[in-house]
């Protein structure tokens, strides 16, 4: 993998629009693929992930176009039961999304599949999904007792509804139970003690399932089983990913006189946590514009510094779950405040693509920074400056990108370790990034 140098800068200002959303990008070529009819998907999310999931559905035998004139998606769907055995194993790649989500599709097909990945992929632990998708009956074996690749039998009687709480708050996880609920027979109930992205239960009523959220705590998600089919998306614009958007957000607002205005960006209120925590810290960003498809909000966002020096914060419970993608970014922002940022209850970056907290406190300290670790969590405190260092991102494209901002935000050059991961989740970063800085 390529290194990646990245000299100071002196301001960061423009205008970006960020890849397609993530997040939304794996649940439309997941879902697409099941539905009777084709879904047309702009703005599909360029990075390799997602790619994994259009190559895993095709390998199912939902077949995928690609308009290299307009960047168009169409998958092909062959309805709720039309999937296929695949000629072999399939490739999550680095995708744990891709894995943990199809999981919920694999677990009531009739036929035997099994479903790896990479090296970094192979090592992350599946247990949360497994122990769901085995009490509807599903028969999944894993390497080393939870971690890819895993094997699904194959089913031959319905699998059976359930009511389950969530032990820990994850958008994956509720997506995988609610996508084998489309399969099983009865209602199946995923509690959710804290709110999680809703792509899922949003795209599912739009074409068509009977599923429904009832208020409480924890909230309940319902879907009635086994469902008789999906409607096709049609021509669906995927909007822009927040996550992505959040570091030229957070580097606009680290310099004094930032300026940047962000294009076509998803305003879904699950993933704008992070307008809160940077408002609240000095630095607001105005929606210039909205717009709704299917349920799906999106907009425009500007952002301008305006010399303020941005205040503290703490992230904590719901706000930490939400923002769980957008941590390394935060904890390199935390360094250009007044008071700093306290991560509380994010533990689950501890099984990320690396463990994210260790590899933001070994970055922060090779550029001279400190911080305070606790196994769920960090403080990073503010008024630190920054040096240049060698950064690794031990592949890890969130830790890459967040850490080439810290690096416009240095004394004297950085090198990125393995800068290439970016491409997982966002291909055009370093271009648009270089864009944008002033030196």
């Amino acid at each position: 993998m390529a290194d990646q140098e990245i000299q100071p800068a002196r301001n960061l200002s423009g205008a970006v629009r960020p890849p397609g959303d993530k997040s939304l990008s794996h649940r439309c070529a997941l879902l697409g693929a099941l539905a009777e009819g084709d879904s047309v998907l702009e703005n599909f999310a360029t990075g390799a992930d997602c790619q994994s999931s259009l190559a895993c559905m095709a390998a199912l035998g939902a077949a995928v176009e690609r308009d290299p004139a307009t960047g168009k998606v169409t998958v092909h769907g062959v309805g709720l039961h039309g999937l296929r055995a695949p000629a072999g194993q399939l490739d999550a790649g680095n995708s744990g999304s891709t894995l943990r989500m199809l999981s919920g599709i694999l677990a009531a097909q009739p036929f035997p599949t099994a479903i790896g990945g990479d090296a970094s992929l192979q090592r992350r632990p599946m247990r949360r999904i497994l122990t769901p998708l085995r009490e509807m009956g599903a028969r999944i074996q894993a390497a080393d007792g939870d971690r890819p690749p895993l094997s699904f039998a194959g089913t031959d009687a319905p699998l059976r509804a359930m009511d389950y709480t969530l032990p820990v708050a994850s958008a994956q996880v509720k997506s995988a139970i609610l996508f084998a609920g489309l399969y099983a027979q009865g209602t199946t109930v995923v509690g959710e003690p804290l709110t999680t992205r809703d792509h899922s239960e949003i795209l599912l009523r739009h074409m068509g399932a009977p599923i429904h959220r009832r208020r409480g705590t924890p909230a309940r998600i319902e879907i009635e089983g086994p469902v008789e089919k999906l409607s096709p998306l049609g021509d669906f614009r995927i909007p822009g990913d927040p996550s992505s958007a959040a570091f030229f957000l957070c580097a606009a607002a680290a310099f004094a006189e930032g300026d940047i205005l962000v294009s076509d960006v998803s305003l879904n209120p699950t993933r704008s946590a992070l307008l809160d925590v940077l408002a609240r810290m000095g630095a607001k960003a105005e929606i210039v514009s909205v717009a709704d498809q299917a349920g799906e909000l999106a907009g425009t966002l500007h952002l301008a510094s305006h010399g303020k020096k941005l205040t503290g914060t703490t992230i904590a419970g719901e706000e930490a779950v939400a923002l769980i993608d957008e941590v390394p970014i935060l904890a390199v922002l935390a360094t250009a405040t007044r008071d700093g940022i306290d991560f509380q209850d994010v533990g689950e970056l501890r099984v990320k693509e690396s463990d994210r907290i260790a590899t933001i406190a070994a970055n922060l300290a090779a550029m001279g920074a400190r911080c305070d670790v606790r196994p769920d969590g960090l403080f990073v405190p503010g008024q630190q400056r920054l040096h240049g260092a060698r950064l690794p991102s031990h592949h890890d494209h969130r830790i890459a990108m967040a850490f080439a901002v810290a690096a416009l935000l240095a004394e004297g050059p950085s090198v990125i370790g393995d800068a290439e991961c970016a491409a997982i989740s966002f291909p055009e970063f370093y271009t648009n990034l270089e864009r944008l800085a002033e030196r």
